[in-house]
């Protein structure tokens, strides 16, 4: 994964489908990429090895066969002690950055992006070529949607000009109300056009607030009407009812539209990102383009993935020339729009988990080796009447301060390196309490579970055969 990011980025990697990771893998990495890593690795690796190696060639031979337990308890406990506490603040600070992402992931999907995603499957179809003008792109596209209707398994099926959370460039028009005419659509592009075949408002279980749906009679031969967004009708008129009121969309000299319904605002972009206005007509009363690319959406019975090879075939035997991409289901494509997060916190997860663990293990090795040192006075401790609660509570009271140091300077140093999430936080702050309360709490019951150990076995020294061979 390591060698992943440094080859490719942290935003590229995340911007990639399930199908293109494998097959980046599959490339290779850079022979300059892996031999860096493998360097670097092999270069901590003999750093921390020799440490100890050259601490036990320093100093003389016959004094450190003569230096006894009492000679040996203090004298180099400062450096493990120092490990401990930074292995102690770095796991608080990326398990801190973990709990943060992982909240802020659960709120950000527990938003109503404004439609039914389950059961739902999307793909992009193009009508290519020059022997495609507007009648036979609008002929193309009809038969194809009834291709798709007739396949079983099928419930509903429909075409739109945009598709909410596929990563497109917002296609926006100006709006003007006719009851507002000193608005100019060409400075207001805060609309989003969705040109749609009849039923998709209904496929896409988007729901209607008010006035009726665009259906098959709206067609090229009847007066134009139109749906707007729930936020839109708000914003113009407030507590009035936006019903029979009339608007123009795009160019000033356009044919004025009729608002017949109200539906409920969509995630366009981002479920991070307010809903935007929007204006919802059938594709036929579109009359400036016919566009050449639609989003094809299908809801189904069952698995939804399962229908895409089918939906396909359907549209090929309409015109086997057609392209047809970005296939995914809806359920997919709201996962990918949080992919960068969601990335994000598996790195965090990852380092964190690693990180504990060695929390765990350096402090049982730091307490082991003090017990080893030191069992010469436990044992005298033991012989002149303490308690073996007494030797319990001195062995968890070492650890349980070497993990109060960390915390403490993890608290510190996660308040302030926090701050640069915020860009992938939503609904929750950088300093959560919460989330810094609880991971403090975990890592003092990773440090009681591993001080548990060396403090048990030195309950059990024996003080008569301690103080016999001393």
């Amino acid at each position: 994964l390591g060698l992943l990011v440094a080859e490719f980025g942290v935003r590229e990697l995340v911007t990639l489908s399930p199908v293109e990771l494998p097959r980046m893998v599959d490339i290779g990495v850079d022979g300059a990429v892996f031999a860096f890593a493998l360097g670097i690795t092999t270069l901590i690796g003999l750093g921390i090895g020799l440490i100890p190696a050259l601490h036990a060639c320093r100093g003389d031979l016959n004094t450190q066969i003569q230096q006894n337990s009492r000679r040996t308890a203090g004298g180099h406990q400062w450096l493990r002690r120092t490990l401990v506490i930074a292995e102690v603040s770095l796991a608080l600070v990326l398990l801190v950055g973990a709990g943060l992402l992982f909240r802020s992931l659960s709120r950000l999907f527990a938003i109503d992006p404004g439609f039914d995603t389950s059961q739902l499957v999307t793909m992009h179809v193009q009508a290519s070529g020059t022997r495609f003008d507007d009648e036979k792109t609008h002929r193309f596209f009809s038969q194809s949607l009834e291709a798709v209707r007739q396949l079983p398994g099928v419930s509903a099926a429909a075409f739109s000009s945009q598709l909410p959370l596929s990563g497109d460039l917002e296609d926006g028009y100006g709006v003007q109300f006719e009851s507002s005419a000193t608005d100019n659509p060409d400075e207001n592009r805060g609309a989003f056009r969705y040109a749609v075949s009849a039923g998709y408002l209904e496929t896409m279980g988007i729901p209607l607030r008010r006035g009726r749906l665009l259906n098959a009679q709206d067609t090229a031969n009847t007066p134009p009407v139109v749906l707007i967004s729930e936020s839109l009708a708000r914003n113009k008129f407030q507590d009035q009812d936006p019903i029979g009121q009339r608007l123009r969309l795009g160019a000033n000299d356009g044919p004025w539209s009729t608002v017949i319904g109200v539906v409920g605002d969509v995630k366009q972009t981002s479920l991070t990102m307010s809903q935007a206005n929007a204006v919802y007509m059938t594709t036929d009363q579109w009359r400036l383009f016919a566009d050449r690319a639609l989003w094809l959406v299908v809801r189904a019975r069952g698995d939804a993935a399962e229908l895409a090879p089918a939906i396909r075939q359907a549209i090929w035997s309409i015109d086997k020339d057609q392209p047809i991409v970005r296939v995914a289901t809806m359920d997919q494509r709201l996962a990918s729009s949080a992919a960068e997060r969601r990335f994000a916190l598996i790195l965090f997860e990852a380092f964190a988990f690693v990180a504990v663990v060695l929390v765990a293990i350096g402090l049982y090795g730091v307490l082991s080796a003090s017990v080893t040192e030191r069992t010469r006075e436990i044992g005298v401790r033991l012989a002149l009447g303490a308690q073996k609660r007494d030797v319990l509570y001195l062995i968890l009271r070492q650890g349980l301060t070497l993990t109060l140091a960390g915390v403490s300077i993890g608290l510190l140093a996660s308040w302030a390196v926090t701050r640069l999430l915020t860009n992938l936080l939503y609904g929750i702050s950088a300093t959560d309490p919460l989330v810094f309360g609880g991971v403090a709490s975990l890592l003092f019951v990773v440090a009681l579970l591993a001080c548990y150990v060396p403090a048990r076995r030195a309950m059990k020294v024996d003080p008569l055969v301690i103080l016999r061979y001393e």
